[in-house]
């Protein structure tokens, strides 16, 4: 496939609506259902989990099976405690960062729909500023604006009900993606966009191709453990989001040197494949993708261990997009990047072969 540009108006228009959209740990089925209805037209059935993973599946009567996959859910915070004067404490669902909480906008998903709330922060002439005391999960709070804990309760917010950031979709300087849950709605997107290009272009593969878009990956890669049991792939390839370590305050002799607009990022670590890497890295360079790489020393964190480390062994690669500002509102990509992956991942499948092993001893 030639070095045209992939993302069109349709596709453009499916990725705002999907990130737009919340799906927080626990509750992704709204974006898997806005995912399916997109890649509808380019694969032959679905498969769906007790727990809201998703899987388009083209060729599925075919007994070697490849995995394709990203995550589907996004960081979020759940109700905790509601004090007596109608302010709420909150507890993390996945990763979320409490120093970027105040002043914040967000949204409580009740069964009476979105009650909206602010994490409030005292004014600066208010505070001590010897003993300032930073943000931390103990002390940030979201105010409702209700005037006790019967009025919290009566607008239908209660302990378990869980929190969002509205922040949407935005393009910044034309060429960069932004908004909160690019980790790893991204990847939910390059994966679609790799079975639509199959699709258009005609490309019949000797396998079946599983693209799956995992749940619960922010509070352990649970999503990828459960529905690795049911695919029992032979390969996969996921696809998550890294670190951009060109940014102030990150230490790139501990991080390692990955950069936005750079390439899709490739990485080693023992859940990586040695063959399965080779073939991609390979396919990068006869396609003139430009790519970076990058070592994990025990574990990737993403998916990848856990489709590695299944079903006795799952030969397993990481195909990485370089991102600025994870677990923020304003999480960055590169659409450059964004392309680059896709091609990677859509000339990878076109160079793996029914039955081949990626045996070390062949």
């Amino acid at each position: 496939m030639a070095a045209a540009k992939i993302i069109n108006a349709k596709s453009l228009k499916f990725l705002e609506k999907y990130l737009n959209n919340a799906s927080p740990t626990g509750y992704e089925w709204e974006g898997q259902k806005i995912w399916m209805e997109y890649l509808k037209p380019y694969v032959d059935e679905f498969i769906t989990d007790t727990y809201g993973t998703a899987v388009a599946v083209i060729n599925p009567k075919a007994k070697y099976k490849v995995v394709i996959e990203g995550h589907s859910d996004e960081i979020s915070w759940y109700v905790n405690y509601i004090t007596d004067n109608g302010l709420l404490y909150v507890i993390r669902n996945g990763g979320s960062d409490h120093q970027i909480a105040p002043s914040k906008w967000v949204n409580i998903h009740t069964k009476k729909g979105i009650v909206k709330g602010v994490f409030g922060w005292p004014a600066i002439h208010t505070r001590d500023r010897a003993k300032e005391e930073p943000p931390k999960v103990e002390n940030i709070f979201i105010d409702i604006g209700a005037k006790d804990k019967a009025e919290v309760e009566k607008m239908g917010v209660h302990v378990g009900c869980v929190i969002t950031y509205p922040d949407e979709f935005h393009i910044l300087n034309k060429d960069k993606f932004v908004c909160r849950a690019l980790d790893n709605r991204m990847g939910g997107f390059m994966i679609a966009e790799v079975a639509r290009l199959l699709h258009e272009n005609k490309k019949k593969l000797p396998f079946g191709l599983y693209i799956t878009n995992s749940v619960q990956e922010e509070i352990g890669l649970r999503g990828a453990e459960m529905i690795t049991q049911t695919i029992k792939p032979n390969v996969a390839i996921v696809t998550d989001v890294c670190h951009d370590t060109t940014t102030p305050m990150i230490d790139k002799k501990k991080e390692g040197e990955t950069s936005i607009g750079s390439g899709p990022v490739v990485s080693y670590a023992p859940a990586v494949q040695n063959k399965l890497r080779e073939r991609i890295l390979e396919t990068a360079e006869a396609k003139k993708i430009p790519f970076q790489r990058l070592a994990a020393s025990r574990y990737t964190g993403t998916d990848t261990d856990a489709f590695a480390y299944s079903n006795g062994g799952v030969a397993s690669a990481l195909i990485s997009l370089p991102l600025r500002y994870m677990h923020t509102t304003v999480e960055t990509v590169h659409k450059d990047d964004v392309e680059n992956v896709i091609r990677l991942i859509y000339e990878t499948l076109l160079t793996i072969k029914e039955g081949e092993t990626f045996s070390y001893f062949d």
